[in-house]
């Protein structure tokens, strides 16, 4: 697990050592500024304070002269060449030369000039062991409290990660849950993450339970639906083919025989969607106008006495490889849904290189309905008796499974226009 919860602690312990250790280090450099600028400038002049003190008592009193400073008194109209060289063009104030290694403070009164030199390696140095040491120091600890920090908080959630590496090659349709058994959980899993897995175990169980009954249902189902309307096309044929069969019983079958080849069509559509993603379908080539016009043909015999009627329009041969019977139940639901909202008028099926088009002249939909058409049971006019509002809900399940696109334009009043795009 790349991004998984432990590097994201080892990538939050190491930002925040990162920015710890630029605070403190910028710290100690104000602190080196501090004691080389502000805390000897002030001891200079609490010196040079001091000197002036002693001067007024003794005017004879010579300038300081120590291990660490290192004065000079230019009085009155007295010449500066008898300073150092390098103090005779200093105004007063504090000045730091570094060629010279020197802090100087320049100050002047009445009586004249002070000139207190400071060693500037010795500010330094004092720096060094009052912020530079400090620093490292303190460094070390925030290191090493985040090192011990780091080492408990990857001890705590490694059982948490074991579990999520676990869980990560599991496959979705077949959870390998014999892992999280609780006599096969490491001995540092307790508390809440044994839990955890506990859970996750009783959650594998399940799936891999409801995925058995999915197949055994699919499987099942998939034959004893299919036996019964074999012998109902079975013995619909045998009996079309008495010829002294009256005008309306011969009707009658063949309403049969349609019923039962779209129940198949169904039936396979439906236990299509029900498999796994994976499991592909049988497909075959087939022509899209002979399922378009059986549909047609279908539609126009039920909407007889009826202002209405539905129009094929195609201009050659439309090969398409997929299942004939997925396009017939999309087909299908789709003349039906114009139908069953359009009072009078046309219904237009227009067959393309690559896609089906089916135009009506009917109610149409608002623009909250054209958004929700797709929703199950929703319906654009809930007064109509026909349908239950789930036909373009499998229109577009069955669009999705087979990367169709499946598509709505309608003008309220005016009719609709559904579009599949196959290719």
């Amino acid at each position: 697990m790349p991004h998984g919860l432990p590097r994201k602690i080892r990538i939050a312990f190491i930002l925040q050592a990162v920015l710890a250790s630029l605070g403190i280090l910028l710290g100690a450099w104000l602190v080196s500024l501090v004691i080389k600028h502000s805390l000897v400038g002030a001891a200079l002049r609490e010196e040079a304070a001091y000197y002036w003190t002693l001067h007024e008592a003794s005017p004879v009193q010579p300038p300081p002269n120590t291990q660490n400073i290192r004065g000079y008194l230019l009085e009155r109209g007295q010449s500066s060449l008898s300073l150092p060289a390098n103090l005779r063009t200093l105004v007063p104030g504090f000045h730091e030369l570094p060629d010279d290694d020197q802090l100087v403070l320049v100050d002047a009164r009445e009586e004249g000039r002070l000139y207190l030199v400071f060693l500037r390696s010795r500010a330094e140095m004092l720096a060094f062991w009052f912020g530079i040491v400090p620093v490292l120091l303190t460094l070390l600890a925030v290191y090493g409290a985040s090192w011990i920090t780091y080492r408990a908080s990857k001890r705590l959630v490694s059982p948490v990660n074991w579990l999520a590496r676990r869980v990560s090659r599991w496959d979705p349709g077949h959870p390998e849950a014999a892992d999280l058994e609780p006599n096969k959980l490491p001995a540092d899993m307790q508390g809440e993450t044994r839990q955890l897995a506990a859970a996750l175990h009783s959650l594998a169980n399940r799936v891999t339970a409801h995925v058995a009954r999915e197949r055994n249902f699919t499987r099942d189902a998939s034959h004893e639906l299919r036996t019964p309307l074999t012998v109902i096309r079975v013995a619909s044929d045998m009996a079309l083919g008495d010829e002294s069969l009256e005008p309306r019983l011969r009707r009658s079958l063949q309403r049969i025989q349609r019923a039962g080849r779209d129940m198949e069509a169904v039936i396979d559509a439906f236990l299509i969607l029900a498999r796994e993603a994976d499991v592909e379908p049988q497909v075959e080539l087939f022509d899209v106008n002979d399922i378009v016009r059986y549909e047609v043909d279908n539609a126009n015999e039920l909407l007889v006495g009826r202002p209405l009627a539905v129009h094929l329009h195609s201009d050659a041969a439309v090969q398409l490889h997929a299942p004939p019977r997925v396009l017939q139940v999309v087909v299908s639901n789709l003349v039906r849904n114009a139908c069953s909202y359009t009072d009078e008028g046309r219904i237009d099926v227009h067959v393309h290189n690559d896609r089906v088009v089916v135009s009506d002249t009917g109610i149409g939909m608002s623009a909250d309905a054209l958004s929700r058409a797709f929703e199950p049971f929703y319906r654009a006019d809930p007064s109509r008796p026909q349908g239950t509002g789930l036909g373009l809900s499998i229109v577009r399940r069955l669009c999705d499974r087979f990367g169709w696109k499946v598509s709505l334009a309608s003008e309220l009043g005016k009719g609709t226009e559904a579009t599949v795009i196959f290719r």
